[in-house]
């Protein structure tokens, strides 16, 4: 990992090498929070951890710059962890292994976690970096932003004391955002219904690979294939031409990220195994036509399995459960008509499991609007009703709703002209970022969101440009020199 912590600015990527050597998925950052913690400390700078495990470390400002308005810098300290199906990496065990490609760096085999590590790794900079100017600081680190924003939803009221807060998880270079989608989780459940196999039938392992995937806000909208729809499509239209038992069925593994790979566990007649492969390369090459240009690696294989499963779903609870899924809502659901190219509602069918008792399916709804994500819910729960599924909805999140007359967001667009000698683009951006939540509970937060080019968030194509983030330093310490008087 040398090359990683010679690159520019230095500080900044010897942060980001060491928060990659130190395991942190979500809702596993312990050791990441306690190494920042014991590192605050031995420079002397004021640490506390707030009740849910946020970090809190304060910077006194530079000398000339007390009375300036208070900046709060703002990452969370987990990833999203996914690994290539041929990967053996332990998230909770093992370091990222980051790597330099040209322009970009990536990770072998995993996600990269540059969301949000790069900006973690900014903040962690600016408090190391004596040359910084900057008036009175905070940063505040967050937990669990990926799987359920449990640190911005526990923020009390009264820990921080400052104006503006700069929030660095923002994804492409040249673009700031003054708002973003709130969302809901629908956790739904099926019970399993379960008959004995016939025994005269063969086992075999259905999958369909090679999908890209994404993080499924930010690249919802550009129609990649989602493995678990592909699978249901599939197994519904065997049903149409075979019969077959379904034992199983599994795909992806969060809620936000589109899902990648998808298999299932079926049985049928062995005298049909030559139908089922000709079937197999018919929706082979209809999905290689539909998603060209987008998903050029689709594969969908069919495996012998040695033994028979021990049950199979009884036939009305694989037909509702095809059915359901086949119907389930997925993608973009509406778009603004004010702002152009603007997602306002999405959803992404993100997990099916199969569990001992029940079968479990995911999705994550996103919305600029309340009622367009209620919308989105009440639809996906009439689905699944209809398929005898409980459907559950967690951890609702408001939207940031976007202030035109923002002043933080009229220093930023001046400094990036200033700087960069161009103005950037205004965007809302479609990922859940945590702004929304913690205008609960500081509603007098004037807030901007910006940060460098990164692509293939929340998969192991994840990668971050190497220009783009030393332009995001340049940004974001020159808008803290320019912090305004209080």
């Amino acid at each position: 990992m040398a090359g990683i912590s010679q690159l520019s600015p230095p500080l900044l990527w010897q942060f980001f090498e060491t928060i990659c050597s130190i395991p942190h998925p979500s809702r596993h950052e312990a050791a990441l929070r306690q190494w920042i913690e014991q590192w605050a400390r031995d420079r002397h700078l004021a640490v506390e951890q707030d009740k849910v495990g946020n970090l809190i470390i304060r910077k006194p400002a530079t000398a000339g710059m007390e009375d300036c308005k208070g900046v709060i810098l703002q990452a969370h300290m987990d990833m999203v962890p996914q690994a290539n199906a041929d990967s053996r990496h332990d998230f909770t065990r093992d370091p990222i292994q980051p790597y330099v490609d040209g322009d970009w760096v990536k990770a072998r085999g995993t996600t990269l976690g540059a969301d949000n590590g790069i900006g973690l790794a900014a903040c962690l900079a600016v408090l190391a970096d004596r040359h910084v100017e900057h008036g009175p600081l905070e940063v505040l680190l967050t937990i669990d932003e990926e799987s359920g924003m449990t640190g911005a939803f526990g923020l009390e009221p009264g820990l921080l004391q400052g104006d503006i807060l700069l929030n660095t998880d923002s994804e492409q270079d040249g673009d700031v955002y003054m708002g973003c989608a709130g969302g809901v989780d629908a956790n739904i459940s099926l019970p399993y219904l379960a008959v004995g196999p016939d025994r005269r039938h063969q086992a075999w392992r259905l999958a369909v690979a090679g999908l890209r995937g994404g993080h499924s806000g930010i690249n919802i909208h550009q129609g990649r294939a989602n493995a678990n729809k592909l699978l249901a499509e599939v197994l519904h239209a065997l049903g149409q031409q075979l019969e077959f038992s379904l034992a199983e069925l599994n795909g992806g593994t969060l809620r936000n990220a589109i899902s990648r790979e998808a298999w299932a566990t079926i049985t049928l007649a062995p005298e049909h195994q030559e139908r089922i492969n000709s079937l197999l390369e018919r929706w082979q090459q209809q999905f290689s036509t539909e998603f060209a240009g987008v998903d050029d690696f689709i594969r969908l294989s069919l495996t012998a399995e040695p033994e028979l499963p021990e049950r199979v779903m009884a036939p009305q609870l694989q037909q509702r459960l095809l059915d359901a899924l086949l119907a389930c809502p997925h993608g973009v659901m509406a778009t603004s008509r004010s702002m152009a190219e603007t997602i306002t509602t999405s959803t992404n069918l993100g997990v099916i499991k199969t569990e001992q008792e029940r079968i479990f399916v995911q999705c994550l709804i996103r919305s600029l609007d309340d009622r367009g994500r209620d919308r989105v819910a009440e639809m996906t729960a009439a689905v699944f009703r209809l398929a005898g599924a409980d459907c559950q909805f967690n951890g609702a999140y408001p939207g940031w709703q976007p202030d035109p007359d923002s002043p933080i967001m009229k220093l930023v667009l001046a400094t990036h002209k200033e700087v960069f000698g161009a103005l950037p683009a205004v965007k809302v951006i479609h990922a859940g970022l945590e702004c929304g939540l913690f205008k609960a509970s500081y509603p007098h937060w004037d807030m901007v969101s910006f940060g460098p080019t990164i692509q293939g968030a929340h998969s192991p194509d994840e990668r971050v440009h190497i220009k783009a983030v030393e332009r995001f330093w340049l940004l974001l310490t020159r808008v803290l020199h320019q912090t305004p008087r209080r």
